[in-house]
């Protein structure tokens, strides 16, 4: 004997046209984890690119300086990529976890397998170090760039040099 509410763990109870009932699978189709998939490699890529920017900013910066590149000195990138820094740090900090591995790790769910690329870019991005490494590493690059900041001073709105 069955309770009217047990249900096979892979089944879902409904009603037909007919009104008979039927079961039927929960999950979705694989088009939706395809989708899903195909988000969070897109979320990875953006998290890529984002530490690229915030790494390489400052030889960016520091040679475009060296070589008079313009971009170098220009205020909203100097405040963008202070602002980026400054972030990480503070999220480091605090003990908040980067929203875009928390927004990538839901997507995925428990899911291990990745596909080439984004198996390389978990390798460039993710270590298994303590975290105080990492928070040390952030202060300490966020304070090379608050000084680069202040040494190598980007032009203001106004100022065309």
């Amino acid at each position: 004997w069955k309770s009217p509410e047990f249900q096979a763990p892979s089944c879902i109870r409904d009603r037909g046209a007919s009104g008979s009932p039927i079961l039927r699978d929960p999950s979705p189709p694989e088009t939706t984890y395809a989708a899903v998939a195909v988000l969070a490699d897109a979320v990875l890529i953006i998290h890529f690119l984002f530490v690229a920017f915030v790494v390489g900013g400052l030889p960016f910066i520091w040679i475009g300086a060296a070589c008079g590149w313009r971009i170098a000195r220009n205020f909203r990138f100097r405040v963008l990529h202070l602002a980026a820094i400054i972030f990480v740090s503070a999220e480091a900090l605090i003990g908040m976890a980067c929203p875009l591995t928390v927004w990538e790790d839901r997507l995925r769910g428990r899911a291990t397998d990745h596909d080439f690329i984004a198996r390389w870019l978990h390798r460039v991005l993710y270590y298994d170090f303590p975290d105080w490494v990492f928070v040390t590493a952030y202060v300490l690059f966020a304070a090379a760039v608050a000084a680069t900041f202040r040494f190598i001073a980007p032009n203001h709105r106004g100022n065309s040099k």
